[in-house]
């Protein structure tokens, strides 16, 4: 059991909100998932700059980890510090260069996450103590989804919290459990993929990150994991620009969806949205099995 929730913001006054209102809702998600807990926020860099989102951090690494990215980057990059993760801003140009050197470095680093927008934190231990870790209530983007878990089929781990991400700017969390992952795992990386776990998830994860460096759009890949993908799921996918939603043709897996003229909310039980701004007002739905839920900001 897991719990998911997701925010998108349609009236961008409410960016400095964001992460105080996604803090919210995954605190409330604590009983589906209080082992571990992970969120990504999107909030863009500057013009020409990407961001790289590093876990694994400790007094005996962070000197010599930012020794060599400053070395890359001709003393022209950014480094900031969140408990066990850094975040990493640069120029565009020292992308190949540094997410090479991130691989080799070892002692327990890993990169949690890469793109234009994206920063991506996870932790084991309660959901609330998790947000604070890594002040999610201070953050500001423009949209935000999280993930709380039980674990039932593997250990507790930071490797095996969500969210996955395999691709730029993207990301995924998953309620369920997938029972063909193994094989679409042998197939992704005989075409080039990598993955860091044995989590199903991350399979889904790099399935969609796959079918989207093929050119299809996310709404295109997420319908085709329909037909590849066996098992029971809610997932929610998050990209530069939005986020989406999709269930199994079961849709065993709890989900709500509620939407007003300044966001669209998705959690798995509605009580992590009672206390969201003007939630009375809002349309309020159980997502269809098998239909794709997408909402995306203008380029």
């Amino acid at each position: 059991m897991c719990g998911i929730v997701g925010l998108f913001l349609k009236n961008w006054a409410l960016q400095p909100e964001l992460g105080r209102l996604t803090s919210l809702m995954l605190e409330t998600m604590t009983e589906r998932g209080p082992d571990s807990a992970g969120f990504a926020v999107y909030d863009g860099a500057a013009a020409g700059h990407r961001k790289m989102t590093v876990r694994g951090i400790s007094s005996s690494n962070a000197g010599d980890l930012e020794s060599g990215f400053l070395q890359i980057t001709g003393n022209n990059g950014n480094v900031h510090q969140r408990c066990d993760h850094l975040v990493l801003t640069y120029a565009e140009e020292h992308e190949t260069p540094l997410r090479a050197y991130m691989n080799e470095f070892g002692r327990g680093v890993h990169i949690a996450s890469c793109g234009d927008s994206i920063e991506l934190y996870k932790g084991v231990g309660l959901p609330e103590h998790v947000a604070t870790r890594f002040e999610l209530k201070t953050m500001r983007g423009t949209h935000a989804i999280g993930h709380t878990r039980m674990a039932t089929e593997s250990a507790v781990t930071i490797a095996g919290a969500h969210p996955f991400s395999t691709g730029p700017d993207q990301c995924l969390v998953h309620n369920g459990s997938l029972s063909n992952h193994n094989s679409l795992r042998r197939m992704l990386v005989r075409e080039g993929l990598a993955f860091d776990t044995e989590n199903d998830s991350e399979v889904a994860a790099g399935y969609l990150s796959w079918r989207l460096s093929r050119g299809d759009k996310l709404d295109q890949a997420l319908e085709s994991s329909i037909d590849v993908l066996d098992g029971f799921y809610t997932f929610v996918v998050g990209t530069r620009d939005g986020f989406a939603v999709l269930r199994d043709p079961v849709a065993c897996k709890p989900a709500v969806i509620a939407e007003t003229d300044d966001y669209v909310a998705f959690a798995s039980e509605y009580r992590a949205l009672a206390e969201l701004p003007a939630i009375q007002n809002a349309k309020v739905l159980e997502p269809e099995p098998q239909k794709v839920y997408h909402w995306e900001h203008a380029a």
